[in-house]
């Protein structure tokens, strides 16, 4: 992404012996900003994947002059879940990705984001 405003987060999760790892790699105007490393144990797969999925958002908001946000990640099924508010066990991810959401669209009506999958 060439554009000073555009956040792009590529994720990877997976889970081993009861261990997931999670590799989150966020860069703006073509420059890493962070790597995030994190190893959780005794959580499924998509607690590990929508922890990723937070902890990024919450590095590419950072900056108040981000206006698209791109999350490139292998579980788009597991980004599906932030928007659904039936779901009652991920509570604690969601409730906490909305938030920062909400903040990030109050700044600006344009603001954007995708999340775009790429199977592993």
């Amino acid at each position: 992404m060439e554009n000073p405003t555009h956040a792009l987060i590529i994720i990877d999760t997976s889970v081993k012996n009861n261990v997931a790892t999670s590799i989150t790699h966020v860069h703006i105007h073509n420059k890493p900003i962070v790597k995030i490393l994190h190893h959780i144990v005794n959580v499924n797969i998509i607690e590990a994947k929508l922890f990723a999925i937070r902890c990024s958002i919450n590095q590419a908001t950072l900056s108040l002059e981000i206006s698209k946000i791109v999350v490139i990640t292998n579980s788009i099924h597991a980004a599906k879940k932030i928007f659904d508010p039936t779901l009652h066990s991920f509570q604690i991810y969601t409730s906490s990705i909305l938030h920062k959401l909400q903040k990030f669209f109050n700044i600006h009506q344009d603001n954007l984001i995708e999340f775009w999958e790429c199977l592993s």
